[in-house]
């Protein structure tokens, strides 16, 4: 799976970064912003979606691919991030303290097995739409895809 379905309002024109497309930023160190992402071709932005960034070999790739896609586009250079050795999204036995609190703010419980079957995909959305600068409407929906909330 490519796309989350509360991501299917902007997939089709990909109007917005994706959250595969985030996670493979965060994982090669790449802050791309929406005005970068919106010039970018349809093609540039799908070759993101599809282009693999597990491996070692692939990150570097993805991150030298996008930060040739931003000066190409944009004529300036990329902004480049830390990278996290330990991301929050890979720990599968602590929910981090923003989905407990967005959580319970939408009277909502996540217990550790339910977090723990998340793939980092999903732990991944979770966090972002938690964050204080995030668009959260999209929370709920998500925890209704990944099977959190009937």
């Amino acid at each position: 799976m490519t796309y989350f379905k509360f991501e299917a309002d902007f997939v089709d024109s990909l109007r917005c970064i994706p959250m595969i497309v985030r996670l493979k930023l965060d994982t090669c160190g790449v802050k791309l912003k929406l005005a970068e992402w919106n010039r970018f071709t349809q093609t540039d932005c799908q070759q993101l979606v599809e282009l693999p960034c597990d491996r070692d070999s692939e990150i570097t790739t993805y991150k030298e691919y996008v930060i040739k896609l931003i000066f190409q586009h944009t004529g300036h250079e990329a902004s480049l991030l830390s990278i996290d050795p330990q991301p929050p999204w890979s720990n599968d036995r602590e929910i981090p303290e923003s989905v407990s609190t967005k959580a319970a703010e939408e009277g909502v419980n996540i217990d550790r097995s339910q977090w723990a079957n998340l793939t980092t995909i999903q732990r991944f959305a979770l966090i972002k739409l938690t964050r204080s600068q995030h668009e959260n409407n999209n929370f709920i929906p998500a925890l209704k895809e990944f099977g959190i909330l009937t």
